[in-house]
C-alpha cells in the first residue's frame, strides 16, 4: 500500500514536449468547437451542450497551465510529482478525446446530421466525456491552483481507504487502484472487473482519480456493501442508462407514456455524484427527478411504493431491492469526559437532539460535521428554501448514519479526548424551529 513520502513533494518542471502538447490540445479544440457549432447540427443547448463543453475546456486548459508556462518554460511555476503526474494523464486524455471527436466528423460526415445515426449517438457519448473531465480538472484545481493532493473524499470510509492505500496521490493507475480496492470488496477479474472499471473510470483514460473515486461512493453507497449495491444497480438491473443525457431519457420514456411508472435512472449531468431518475406519471407525462441524500436503492423502494417506479425502462419484472436495505454500518463518535461533564451540567446528555430534544442524533451532516437526529434534518431541509445545514447554514455535501458511545464515569478519572463532535449554536436553531413549528400547514405549502 502507498504511503506519502518527501519524493511526493518534489517538483518537477514541465517540459517543452509537455507545453507543445497543450497547444496541440487547443488547436484541436478549436476546431473541433467549430465543427460542433454548425447550426445544421441542431444539438440542443442543454446539458452536456458540446457546442459549449469545449470552449470551456479549451479556457479552463489555458488557465491551469499558465503559471507553468513563463519565459521559455524556465521562468514558470513547477509542479509537485503528484501535480505534475495528473495534468500530464489528463492532458494526454483530453488530446485523445479531441482526436475522436474530429474523427466523427470526418468519418460520419453527413450522417452527423442525423440524430438517429450511430455517429451522432457516439458525438453525444463524447459529450459527456468532456462533461466529466470539465468537472474533475475544476476539482483538482479549483481557482486554478492545485488541490488534488487535500481533495477531501466525501464518504468517511471511503476517504480513510484512498488515504490508507495511496496517501496523497491524486491519480493512480487502473490496475494499482483494482489491487488495492480488491482487499476490502473482493471481485472477478475479467468481465466483472472490465465492468467495474466503466462505471468508475469516468473519463475513460485507464486511471482513478480521487475525484472519480468520490463520484462512485457516493453514488454506491454505503461503504459495507459497496460493490453489492453497484451490482444490483448498475450490472443487472433494467432501469440503468449509463449514458443517457436529459433530452434521451425524455425521448426513451415517450415509449412507455401508455404505461405509467415506468423508469429510468442515470447519472445526473449537472449535479456529478447523484443519480437523475426518469419516470412516467399517472397523466402520461414524463418527470426526472434528483433524489438527495438518500441512497438510490431507497428512492427506488420509497419510489415503488408510491407508485411511481414499478416498471425498469417498460419492463414489467422490476427487481426487489429489499435486500440491499439493511441497517448500514454506523460511524461511532465518542462522547468525551468534557462533553459528559458539560452536559450534565445543563441537565441533558451529549447524545440527546438539541433541535427536538426528544431523540438521539443519529445523522451527521458533511462536511461541517454537526449532529442531529434524521426526524429533525428532514423536517428543517422540507421547510427550508435552501439545502444547507440548520446549525452553520454551509451547503450539506452528504449526511452520514451515526451512533454516538456514551461516556462512562469511572472512579478513576481518566484523561480524555479534547475533540468536539458537536458545534451546534443552540439558541440560533431553537429559534428557527420554533418560528417554523409556528407556522401553520398552508403557509408551508405556500412557501414550498
Amino acid at each position: 500500500m502507498a504511503t506519502a513520502s518527501s519524493e511526493d513533494n518534489v517538483c518537477q518542471r514541465p517540459t517543452n514536449a509537455d507545453h507543445k502538447l497543450v497547444n496541440k490540445i487547443l488547436r484541436r479544440l478549436e476546431k473541433l468547437h467549430e465543427l460542433c457549432s454548425d447550426p445544421r447540427l441542431s444539438i440542443k443547448n442543454s446539458p452536456p451542450y458540446l457546442p459549449e463543453l469545449v470552449p470551456n475546456t479549451a479556457s479552463v486548459l489555458r488557465r491551469v497551465w499558465e503559471p507553468y508556462r513563463g519565459f521559455g518554460a524556465l521562468m514558470g511555476r513547477a509542479p509537485g510529482r503528484e501535480e505534475a503526474a495528473y495534468l500530464r494523464v489528463h492532458a494526454r486524455n483530453l488530446l485523445d478525446k479531441t482526436d475522436r471527436g474530429l474523427l466523427l466528423f470526418k468519418e460520419g460526415k453527413d450522417k452527423m446530421f442525423e440524430e438517429t445515426s450511430g455517429y451522432r449517438r457516439n458525438l453525444t457519448k463524447l459529450s459527456l466525456r468532456f462533461s466529466h473531465m470539465l468537472w474533475e480538472i475544476e476539482a483538482v484545481f479549483p481557482g486554478e491552483r492545485y488541490h488534488g493532493g487535500t481533495y477531501k473524499i466525501t464518504k468517511t470510509e471511503a476517504r480513510d481507504f484512498w488515504k490508507v492505500a495511496f496517501g496523497n496521490k491524486c491519480i493512480v493507475r487502473w490496475s494499482s487502484f483494482a489491487e488495492e480496492l480488491r482487499r476490502v470488496h473482493p471481485f472477478e477479474d475479467g468481465m466483472e472487473s472490465m465492468a467495474l472499471k466503466s462505471t468508475i473510470d469516468l473519463t475513460c483514460n485507464d486511471h482513478v482519480s480521487v475525484f472519480e473515486f468520490d463520484i462512485f461512493t457516493r453514488l454506491f453507497q454505503p461503504w459495507g456493501s459497496l460493490l453489492r449495491n453497484w451490482n444490483q444497480l448498475a450490472v443487472t438491473h433494467p432501469g440503468y442508462m449509463a449514458f443517457l443525457t436529459y433530452d434521451q431519457v425524455v425521448s426513451r420514456l415517450q415509449c412507455y407514456t401508455h404505461k405509467p411508472g415506468s423508469y429510468i435512472f442515470r447519472l445526473s449531468c449537472t449535479r456529478m455524484g447523484q443519480w437523475a431518475i426518469g419516470h412516467v406519471t399517472g397523466e402520461g407525462d414524463i418527470v426526472q427527478v434528483i433524489p438527495e441524500n438518500t441512497s438510490l436503492y431507497l428512492a427506488l423502494l420509497q419510489g415503488y411504493n408510491q407508485g411511481w417506479y414499478l416498471y425498469p425502462d417498460g419492463c414489467d419484472m422490476n427487481p426487489d431491492l429489499s435486500a440491499l436495505h439493511a441497517p448500514e454500518h454506523k460511524a461511532k463518535v465518542k462522547v468525551t469526559r468534557e462533553q459528559y461533564k458539560l452536559y450534565c451540567d445543563a441537565s441533558t446528555s451529549f447524545q440527546l437532539c438539541k433541535i427536538c430534544t426528544e431523540k438521539d442524533k443519529d445523522t451527521r451532516i458533511e462536511p461541517c460535521g454537526h449532529l442531529m437526529c434524521r426526524r429533525c434534518l428532514d423536517n428543517w431541509l422540507q421547510n427550508s428554501a435552501d439545502h444547507t445545514c440548520p446549525y452553520c447554514r454551509c451547503d450539506i455535501d452528504d449526511t452520514e448514519p451515526i451512533d454516538i458511545e456514551p461516556y462512562q464515569p469511572k472512579h478513576e478519572e481518566e484523561e480524555g479526548d479534547d475533540d468536539e463532535d458537536d458545534h451546534e449554536d443552540i439558541e440560533l436553531v431553537v429559534k428557527q424551529i420554533a418560528a417554523m413549528r409556528k407556522m401553520t400547514p398552508e403557509s408551508r405549502v405556500t412557501q414550498q
